[in-house]
């Protein structure tokens, strides 16, 4: 009914028994879960979205230490028997702390049927430990292996269909704010719901994303936090409606929506938001506004859900929550929040009000709305800047629009150049006459640490209530990057450690495109910046900002019961393009000559390069 409904669905099977597992009723032995798996494929393969939109999704996840996961990790690769197989799932691991201990210190691991070893997915932390070597001991598990060869297979896996996802069950568990529900066994088919669900409960995820470069002041070079800071307040009512007015395809996703509320808010754009403001993903004060943009996130959230609880009283199981005993989330994970707002204040109204919801922020995939915004997904650098999207009118060539109204503005866009894009795989740095500054703008997901993009998901991680669509990129990966990877996530604390693993492919067939011959032919062209590129660019400065007004507008008050007036901002001073060194050029002609002529000689003057750009799509896609 769920997918029915155009639902994703993310279940666990830590407790279906093992192959080989007696079955007391038939005096039989179970078969496993690659027999029950392959029915789920069946599943979704029939019961798709929406009546033939899109095909049903789900995620199956799994513990380290259940005796068939061996087998499940085989079960979405690309060779072997069919009758192990089903493609057509997604698969994740619900990882404990012990195991990546094991593998760490090159030790040994049991793996169990959770039949013969009950319990193990009911508990976390300090008591899975126990109870998990409490059954080594007792000799229960079906077989002992060295950790590092079920991390082998994990990453062989994930080399090659990109699963199974990477989350840390301890870290969800002990940052949940339904902790105080019981145990947490699974996420959701994207990775960023991390909720409560029992056998008389199914999980809801109530989702909304933010488009966060409406929020940039280009002219003032600020991001206005407080406008983020009123529409957050203004989404979290709306979502609360949708919670009470929803049709819900099964009673238990009705029950556990309404006992606990909880919402999910998420952002698309975030790279766009950089690149408006001008300032490369990678650098330092793109990571402080990170951090600052989802404060303000959760900050709002947290205003809204106060006033809304003193309007219509806490939700249910409010009552022991981490937030009713005072406890936010990066209280959890031993953060101190910036000065951006004033959380004691919050603190101490949420002290008298309590919240109407339990959960409030998880940045999902929004790959469609993002698409329909015109804005780059989620939270991610750019992939490419330049690429083809396929959608039912056909297959169109999409060009990065910030850098494509730079290369015009400095009058750089030209076929060769788009040409020399494309050969180049969408990335920019090998391209000679193209400035430094904008080559550190645009450096695509592939050149850009992982590194950095795992830190810049710890800091906004401690505003994260839930979880993140956190997707990991390597354009050459091997068995030591991904280790590497996976382990400086889980050190980091994040939750989701890992939900695609990305990989660049050899070649794309765009570049087939390209004429070969006219690569070789020298782009000439140089970076000459007209009053445009200037204005947006900064027109000097050297240096950025992103830390709040010394002398700006006050703190904003944590209870917001009208619109709020002075809001604090971010002062960005970006660094403009240097244009590279422009050889003097001889003329025979007049430099008297008349506008016109000149304006028709110079392929370099303003009134050219505002419409005679050779590639007309191009033309389409700056406006003019």
């Amino acid at each position: 009914m769920i997918s029915k409904n155009a639902g994703g669905i993310g279940l666990n099977i830590h407790r279906i028994r093992a192959t080989g597992s007696y079955i007391g009723g038939t005096n039989g032995s179970s078969n496993g879960i690659v027999p029950m798996l392959q029915v789920y494929n069946h599943t979704a393969r029939y019961v798709d979205q929406g009546g033939n939109k899109r095909p049903g999704a789900f995620a199956i996840y799994l513990e380290p230490w259940h005796a068939d996961v061996f087998e499940f990790l085989d079960l979405r690769k690309n060779h072997g028997k069919e009758e192990v197989r089903a493609r057509d799932l997604f698969y994740a691991l619900w990882t404990p702390d012990l195991f990546m201990k094991r593998v760490e210190a090159n030790g040994d691991w049991t793996l169990f049927c959770p039949n013969e070893a009950p319990g193990l997915a009911d508990v976390y932390g300090d008591e899975f430990d126990a109870l998990y070597e409490r059954y080594e001991k007792e000799g229960r598990g079906r077989s002992t292996i060295k950790a590092q060869k079920l991390w082998y297979a994990i990453l062989e896996s994930q080399t090659e269909t990109g699963n199974p996802f990477m989350l840390y069950k301890d870290a969800c568990n002990r940052k949940s704010n339904q902790k105080n529900l019981g145990t947490i066994r699974s996420s959701n088919l994207c990775t960023e719901i991390i909720e409560y669900s029992a056998p008389d409960e199914v999980a809801v995820c109530n989702l909304a994303s933010l488009a966060l470069p409406t929020y940039v002041d280009a002219a003032r070079g600020e991001y206005d936090f407080g406008k983020l800071h009123e529409v957050v307040q203004v989404l979290v009512r709306n979502l609360n409606k949708i919670i009470d007015i929803n049709y819900y395809p099964v009673p238990e996703a009705k029950k556990s929506n309404f006992r606990h509320r909880p919402i999910a808010l998420g952002v698309n754009g975030l790279a766009d938001a950089f690149l408006a403001l001008r300032l490369p993903f990678d650098s330092a004060e793109a990571r402080q506004l990170n951090t600052q943009i989802f404060e303000t996130i959760y900050h709002g959230a947290l205003t809204a859900s106060s006033d809304l609880a003193k309007e219509f009283g806490p939700y249910e199981t409010y009552e022991g929550s981490p937030v009713s005993q005072g406890i936010l989330q990066y209280d959890m994970w031993d953060r101190t929040p910036t000065d951006l707002w004033d959380w004691s204040s919050l603190k101490a109204k949420i002290a008298e009000t309590g919240v109407r919801n339990s959960l409030l922020v998880a940045p999902m995939p929004t790959a469609s709305t993002s698409q329909i915004l015109g804005f780059n997904e989620c939270f991610e650098p750019y992939t490419s800047n330049i690429y083809s999207r396929r959608v039912l009118a056909g297959e169109f060539q999409v060009v990065n629009p910030w850098l494509l109204k730079d290369l015009v503005d400095l009058g750089l866009w030209s076929d060769n150049m788009k040409n020399r894009i494309i050969a180049e795989g969408g990335s920019v740095q090998n391209i000679p006459n193209i400035p430094a500054d904008i080559k550190a703008l645009y450096k695509t997901v592939w050149e850009i640490s992982q590194r950095a993009i795992l830190q810049m998901a710890a800091d906004r991680g401690a505003f994260i209530d839930q979880s993140q669509s956190l997707n990991i990129h390597l354009k050459e990966p091997t068995m030591g990057k991904i280790t590497s990877m996976h382990f400086a996530g889980w050190k980091m604390g994040l939750k989701t450690g890992m939900y695609y693993l990305r990989t660049m492919a050899a070649s794309a067939p765009i570049q087939f495109t390209v004429d070969q011959e006219q690569l070789k032919v020298e782009d000439t062209n140089v970076a000459r910046t007209n009053g445009a590129f200037a204005k947006r660019a900064g027109g000097g400065s050297s240096a950025y900002s992103a830390v709040p007004r010394a002398n700006g507008a006050p703190v904003a008050a944590a209870a917001v019961d009208g619109p709020i007036e002075e809001a604090p901002r971010t002062v960005v001073e970006p660094t403009p393009a240097v244009p590279a060194p422009v050889p003097a050029v001889e003329t025979n002609g007049s430099s008297d000559a008349p506008e016109g002529e000149k304006s028709e000689a110079d392929i370099y003057s303003d009134k050219v390069l505002q419409c005679s750009i050779e590639n007309k799509e191009a033309c389409l896609m700056c406006q003019g």
